[in-house]
C-alpha cells in the first residue's frame, strides 16, 4: 500500500455477503474444488467466517483457505476451525520487530506470532508463512525464517517481490530472484532435500530432521504460469484470468442487473477462456485499471 494510504471504494461498490455466498456457490457449479478468502484483510469482514462455513457446508469444496496478516488470527482461529477453513496463510516479511514496525507502520510483530502458534496448534492442518524476500531488507533472515519448520509441521514459502506497488520499489535494486533465494539456501542451510509442493510452489525442500518445509515462489520471474489455473475476483466483484491481468469482467454488476446464473457461468468460462499464456503477456495487454496490489487482493 502507498505509504500515504489510498482512497477506498465505498461500501456499495463492494460485493456484500449475498452477492459473494452466490459467486460461490456459482463456482461450486462449475466445479472448482478450492477457495481462498484473501485481502487487504479478510478477518476484518466480521461474516468471513459465516462465508467459510458456506463453502463448506456445500460438500463439493474441498479446500477453504484464508490468507491474513495474522494480528486478528489469534482472536478468530476457533471460530475459523470450526467453520470448515482448511488452511491458513500468514504474510510476514520479518521477525524482527524493529523493521516489522517499519514496513508495517505498527507495532505487532508478537500478536502475528502468537497466531501462528495457536494455528499451528489448531486442527486446521495447512499452515503456511508467505515471506516476501527483499535484497537487502529481510535476504538476512533466511535461516531464521527456516528454524521456524524445526518443530513445525508448516511451510515457509519464500516469495519474488511482485511489481504492484505504486513506486515500482522493485526496480530499486531490492528484487531479490528466486535463483538467488535457491543459492544463498543452499549456501547457508545444510541437509536440504527436495520435496514435492503445490502447483505454485515450484521449488520445495525440507532440511534433514525438521518436521516442516521450505518453498520459494518466483512470483515475478512467472516460469510457474503454465500450471496456473486460479480465478482471482476482487472485492469490488471483478474477475481476473490472471494477477497481471488488465482486463476484468464485472461480476458485481452482473449479479445486481439481475442476470441469470446461466449467463454468469458463460461470462466465467468465456474470461477463462481468454487467459493468457502467461502473466508477461497478460501485463501488456489492456489499460492499467489498478495503481496498487491493494487494489487487487494479496
Amino acid at each position: 500500500m502507498p505509504e500515504k494510504g489510498m482512497p477506498f471504494n465505498s461500501q456499495n461498490k463492494l460485493l456484500n455477503r449475498d452477492e459473494i455466498l452466490k459467486l460461490i456457490q456459482i463456482m461450486a457449479d462449475l466445479n472448482i474444488e478450492k477457495i481462498r478468502f484473501t485481502g487487504g484483510e479478510p478477518l476484518l469482514r466480521k461474516d468471513t467466517t459465516q462465508m467459510i462455513q458456506f463453502a463448506s457446508e456445500l460438500g463439493s469444496i474441498s479446500s477453504i483457505n484464508l490468507t491474513t496478516n495474522g494480528f486478528l488470527l489469534s482472536y478468530y482461529i476457533e471460530r475459523l476451525q470450526a467453520a470448515g477453513l482448511t488452511g491458513i496463510n500468514i504474510s510476514l516479511d520479518t521477525l524482527s520487530p524493529e523493521k516489522f514496525k517499519r514496513i508495517t507502520r505498527k507495532d505487532g510483530l508478537d500478536k502475528v506470532l502468537n497466531g501462528l502458534e495457536k494455528a499451528i496448534n489448531s486442527e486446521i492442518q495447512n499452515i503456511k508463512v508467505n515471506v516476501v524476500t527483499m535484497r537487502g531488507f529481510n535476504d538476512n533472515e533466511l535461516v531464521d525464517f527456516v528454524e521456524l519448520t524445526k518443530n513445525n509441521d508448516i511451510t515457509v514459502r519464500f516469495i519474488e517481490l511482485m511489481p504492484f506497488d505504486s513506486h515500482q520499489i522493485w526496480r530499486t535494486g531490492k528484487f531479490y530472484s528466486a535463483e538467488q533465494i535457491i543459492t544463498d539456501l543452499k549456501n547457508r542451510v545444510t541437509g536440504l532435500s527436495t520435496e514435492k509442493g503445490s502447483r505454485t510452489e515450484k521449488y520445495i525442500f525440507r532440511k534433514n530432521g525438521y518436521k516442516g518445509m521450505i518453498a520459494v515462489i518466483p512470483a515475478y520471474t512467472r516460469n510457474i504460469c503454465t500450471d496456473c489455473n486460479r480465478i482471482r475476483i476482487t472485492a469490488d466483484g471483478k474477475m481476473m484470468n490472471c494477477l497481471y491481468s488488465k482486463n476484468e469482467t464485472n461480476l458485481r454488476d452482473a449479479i445486481r442487473g439481475g442476470m441469470n446464473d446461466y449467463t454468469i457461468k458463460n461470462m466465467i468460462r468465456d474470461t477463462m477462456q481468454k487467459k493468457f499464456i502467461n502473466g508477461w503477456v497478460a501485463q501488456n495487454q489492456g489499460i492499467e485499471s489498478r495503481e496498487s496490489m491493494t487494489q487487487i487482493g494479496g
